[in-house]
């Protein structure tokens, strides 16, 4: 049966005062999110923050059954929903919060080995397998659709001035377009849930190394963070790792 183990870090970065980020894992390690704020000083904060309790809540109110593939998925679309709604009306209620936004990436842990991702934005969620990194999410941004529609190549939009500009996020609308993924997991994989302060500066084969050298969650989320502070992190940063451990491991959640 396979078992899992995960961890998460977030830190501001070299140049901002201010953590815009915000990340949930759930104390059953069933459901992970990470968020990523936009709006001003206090904006984004709340609005990222708004968001990840959303998903709290809701696993904690109304979980879906762990077995239900479905249920699961409706769960995930009906979240991120909510989430959206709690965003909007914060920001249609408060005016000075007028405009914020947020980014999200979530993932639920099926019974079995399926994990579900729910995203809006420009928050990825990465498979690492056999050391090789797949970017399971499509960024929600200018930058990433001239990509998709060849008109710039990846390393022309990793230095791209408008690499910032998304046009997908919770909050700037009463409803939301949500991408859904679902991935088929096995033991030794890793699974790298971030903000968008990670890409920036570690290239996918930099975050995939990270995971093939350590062996703890914690251990790695510490590692990228660090790594991408030496790059000097122009923008916030946060990392959910998850890592997937054969039925013969001691540790982990069945």
């Amino acid at each position: 049966m396979l078992k899992w183990r995960a961890a998460a870090r977030t830190d501001a970065g070299c140049q901002r005062q201010r953590n815009e980020d915000n990340y949930y894992v759930s104390p059953d390690n069933r459901v992970f999110a990470v968020a990523d704020g936009m709006g001003g000083a206090v904006g984004g904060a709340k609005a990222s923050k708004l968001a990840v309790e959303a998903v709290e809540k809701r696993w904690k109110d109304i979980p879906p059954p762990v077995a239900d593939r479905e249920a699961i998925k409706a769960w995930l679309l009906e979240t991120v929903s909510l989430a959206n709604s709690a965003v909007w009306q914060e920001a249609e209620d408060d005016s000075t919060v007028r405009g914020m936004g947020t980014t999200i990436v979530v993932a639920v842990q099926a019974e079995g080995d399926i994990l579900e991702i729910a995203h809006v934005g420009d928050s990825r969620a990465y498979l690492v397998r056999d050391g090789k990194p797949i970017l399971l999410t499509n960024d929600h941004s200018v930058v990433q659709e001239m990509v998709r529609a060849g008109r710039l190549t990846e390393e022309q939009a990793r230095i791209n001035p408008y690499k910032n500009l998304i046009t997908r996020c919770l909050g700037h609308e009463e409803k939301v377009e949500i991408d859904q993924t679902p991935v088929e997991v096995k033991p030794h994989d890793w699974i790298v849930l971030c903000s968008d302060g990670l890409p920036t500066v570690l290239r996918d084969e930099q975050i995939s190394d990270v995971t093939g050298d350590r062996h703890e969650p914690d251990v790695v989320c510490e590692e990228l963070v660090k790594q991408t502070l030496d790059g000097g992190a122009p923008d916030n940063v946060t990392v959910v790792v998850i890592q997937y451990l054969d039925e013969d491991s001691g540790n982990g959640v069945k």
